[in-house]
């Protein structure tokens, strides 16, 4: 009954580990290059969480600095010409 585990909710991870390794098999070049972006993608979105959050912690740490870099973004805003 093929129909039955393809619906059950249980499989998770596993089901779908299991339809990542078909498409690889029957796609050939195409299903590793998606892999690939995929993980370039998971990575990239990584570390820009990192760097959000290292630069929250800077200025936490350092409010004169934090800002400073607020006015000077400000200035720099108010002086740009659409």
């Amino acid at each position: 009954m093929p129909e039955q585990e393809d619906r059950d909710p249980s499989a998770g991870a596993a089901g779908a580990s299991r339809v990542s390794r078909e498409a690889e098999g029957a796609g050939g070049g195409a299903g590793g290059e998606v892999d690939w972006e995929a993980e370039r993608r998971r990575r990239r979105a990584r570390f820009l969480r990192e760097l959000a959050e290292a630069r929250a912690l800077r200025d936490r740490v350092q409010p004169r600095r934090a800002k400073a870099a607020r006015l000077r973004h400000a200035m720099r805003m108010r002086t740009f010409r659409w």
